[in-house]
């Protein structure tokens, strides 16, 4: 379902999701998480696409989710187009590749940890801050990020919800390689061009072995996630959060046990 806030376009067999979104920061609302799943789905069943390249417009990747959509736990029903998309994401057969730059917060963190390259403009920020809202961790990253990082450094992140740079990123392993900023975008499609010249099936298959060990227990990580992240969304202190995100003021957690 084609939308403003998503374009969606095939050439040189790439196939580039951008979030098109700049006034919002990109942040992302249901329908561009239908949009997106759709153009997964679309990609995986088409033979002339062989890679998927995702960017952000406006100088950024994306800000999150649009707060606005998921004060509703239904957002997170088993059917939603959230769900949907993390699925298509976790199960995506083709590579995915990411041109990240400026901020890159919450789910714009946390989708990267199934991308297979992530190319970061070095001025590019991450946060995220799931806990400082009330919330938990989402979209499996709970066991990719410690993968990526080992423990401490993941829960640094997630328990301090602070921001972290490009190189902070790479460091992390959520990231393969800092650029310069603004070119981001230009080196992930040569990145991804190199692929898309390889043998498709012998692509195919190696992504798939390299996915192999994770996947059992990521489907089952992604929907304990999903259920305690929905449960969270009720909670008191979620709603302290988005009261205090709202009237621009400091959250006041002290009289929660």
């Amino acid at each position: 379902m084609p939308i403003d806030a998503i374009t969606v376009s095939v050439d040189s067999r790439i196939m580039s999701v951008r979030m098109d979104r700049p006034e919002k920061r990109n942040a992302i609302d249901l329908d561009m998480y239908r949009c997106m799943a759709a153009a997964l789905a679309a990609a995986d069943a088409d033979p002339g696409v062989r890679v998927i390249l995702f960017e952000g417009s406006g100088g950024n990747f994306t800000s999150g989710n649009d707060l606005a959509d998921f004060r509703d736990p239904s957002a997170l029903d088993a059917g939603s187009p959230v769900f949907r998309f993390i699925e298509a994401l976790e199960s995506a057969g083709k590579p995915l590749v990411a041109a990240v730059e400026g901020l890159a917060i919450g789910i714009g963190v946390t989708m990267l940890l199934h991308f297979d390259l992530v190319y970061a403009g070095e001025g590019s920020r991450f946060q995220l801050p799931f806990v400082s809202l009330g919330l938990c961790p989402e979209a499996g990253s709970s066991q990719l990020l410690p993968q990526a990082a080992g423990y401490r450094r993941a829960a640094e992140l997630f328990l301090l919800g602070e921001p972290f740079d490009a190189a902070a990123a790479r460091g992390s392993g959520i990231v393969n390689e800092v650029v310069s900023t603004g070119q981001a975008g230009q080196v992930a499609r040569e990145k991804a061009q190199r692929i898309a010249a390889q043998p498709a099936a012998a692509v195919r298959l190696t992504k798939e072995l390299l996915r192999r060990g994770n996947r059992e227990t990521l489907d089952t990580t992604i929907r304990l996630e999903t259920e305690r992240f929905r449960e969270r969304l009720l909670s008191p202190e979620a709603a302290e959060a988005f009261a205090a995100f709202a009237a621009r003021r400091a959250p006041d957690f002290s009289r929660f046990p």
